[in-house]
């Protein structure tokens, strides 16, 4: 860690760097890590972070989540929640995926049953899901069709087929976030989102087939709430967005909030951080079209979830339903919302930015499916390919001191160029497949850029959150089939 900043131990895992460490600051920031962790920081983290701490209207701190890195204006793994009257919204604390996330899903498989077909499996599925740079999905829709998307999201997907009626209730907002606006998103947005539902993109998104092992069960109670009850059971996690479609809305409106900014008199510390009142003319497009970004990203994982019964279903020769292949959850990692937390004993309403972080709301909580609430929210972190991925439980001390957020992956270590000089896409693959791991990719360069040794400790940044109580580790996920872009 190369910092000139004072940087206080709070607690075990838990570091503050005070507000008269920075002009400007309007209130501390703190960073979620182990000693380790926070070590391996790099010096970027500690400028962002401290960046946000002067953002108009920020309440109680700038957060950094123990994945924490590097990022544009907000550090990845950035969380900050700002008074909805006083307060800005900035596609900085959002990011350029906007509503970037991960589902997982369990099936009745067993690792026995899948093992000997894992190759036609991911094969299939790489055939159904297109994955990479530019890729354009099957699924043709019209202009108005994709603006019915962006204000319905999953719904439109469930209505026409593509779905469950139940599998709404297991997706954050049900797949759907009220007051999208599609007249807020240019013709340029439009033109790049409409043929890229049911794709995956490139990047560290992946589709990835994962087993459960009976020793990595740490809550047998929230394990079976959550779907996930037998030894070496078969499950399936995606990770993916908005893609060309959420990036084009940021980059929209980063442009307008340039000249915003001028018209209200604000000053930013990094030009990356542009921002507008959360109640002016320009803040409020930008949030509805934000959420028509959100609702398409919501859509495209679940023509994904289809496309994986579908998969499934031609391979194993039997319906999906036969197969048990069952949304888990469904979490959000680039989005703003409007929330409702306690500050100074008070409730208020709030617009919490979570970049490159989980929402980790814990138990009873109406926004949750009825059946979690007794347990708290299924939180899913992300590994990298080649390491474990975790299913954790969100608490009632993420709702008392993160603004119910938590981290969302391991966060990198290594720039994708530094990887590239590092790693051999076809040496890795083959290096993957010795460690019982069979990858398809549609780039070898992309694969090398997604190597285990550009990322942080999964296990130390999940331990980090456990060992505070922001989140409980529930189950660690083994990867044994992987789809990169």
């Amino acid at each position: 860690m190369e910092t000139e900043m004072k940087v206080n131990k709070i607690s075990d895992c838990l570091w503050e760097i005070p507000k008269t460490e920075k002009e400007g600051m309007l209130v501390p920031a703190r960073i979620y890590a182990s000693d380790t962790l926070l070590e391996e920081m790099d010096k970027g983290v500690f400028e962002q972070i401290t960046n946000v701490a002067c953002l108009p209207g920020i309440q109680k701190y700038a957060l950094c989540m123990p994945d924490g890195h590097w990022g544009y204006g907000f550090p990845i793994g950035g969380v900050a929640a700002f008074d909805t009257k006083e307060g800005i919204i900035s596609p900085g604390g959002i990011g350029f995926d906007i509503n970037c996330g991960v589902r997982l899903l369990t099936t009745h498989l067993t690792a026995d049953e899948v093992k000997p077909r894992i190759r036609e499996l991911v094969n299939e599925l790489y055939k159904s899901v297109p994955a990479g740079v530019g890729a354009k999905g099957p699924l043709k829709v019209s202009v108005s069709q994709l603006k019915e998307i962006m204000e319905k999201g999953a719904d439109w997907c469930i209505e026409n087929g593509y779905g469950l009626p139940h599998d709404r209730e297991r997706i954050e907002e049900c797949g759907h976030i009220p007051g999208a606006d599609p007249s807020k998103v240019s013709e340029k947005a439009i033109s790049r989102g409409i043929n890229q539902l049911g794709t995956l993109g490139s990047g560290n998104h992946y589709l990835e087939i994962q087993m459960v092992t009976i020793d990595n069960i740490y809550d047998e109670k929230a394990a079976n709430v959550f779907g996930i009850s037998e030894q070496n059971q078969i499950v399936i996690m995606v990770h993916c967005g908005s893609r060309g479609f959420g990036h084009q809305v940021a980059t929209d409106y980063l442009r307008v909030f340039d000249k915003a900014m001028k018209k209200y008199g604000m000053t930013v510390r990094d030009r990356e951080l542009a921002c507008a009142p959360f109640k002016s003319q320009e803040g409020s497009d930008y949030y509805k079209a934000m959420l028509c970004a959100a609702n398409s990203a919501f859509a495209n994982r679940q023509i994904i979830t289809h496309r994986i019964r579908e998969s499934f279903s031609k391979v194993f020769d039997t319906n999906a339903e036969r197969l048990g292949i069952e949304i888990v959850y469904d979490v959000a990692h680039n989005i703003a919302k409007v929330e409702r937390y306690k500050i100074d004993g008070k409730e208020k309403e709030l617009l919490v930015h979570r970049k490159g972080s989980t929402r980790s709301f814990g138990p009873g909580r109406k926004e949750l499916p009825e059946v979690y609430r007794k347990v708290g929210q299924p939180v899913i972190v992300g590994g990298s390919m080649q390491t474990d991925s975790y299913l954790l439980a969100g608490t009632e001390k993420a709702m008392e001191d993160t603004f119910g957020s938590t981290m969302h992956g391991a966060g990198r270590t290594m720039s994708r160029q530094a990887a590239k000089k590092r790693v051999r896409g076809d040496q890795l693959l083959k290096t993957m497949a010795n460690d019982g791991i069979y990858v398809k990719t549609a780039s070898m360069s992309g694969l090398a850029e997604e190597a285990g040794i550009a990322y942080k400790d999964i296990s130390e940044v999940v331990e980090t959150m456990d060992r505070l109580g922001i989140t409980k580790k529930v189950v660690k996920l083994k990867p044994i089939g992987n789809i990169k872009g």
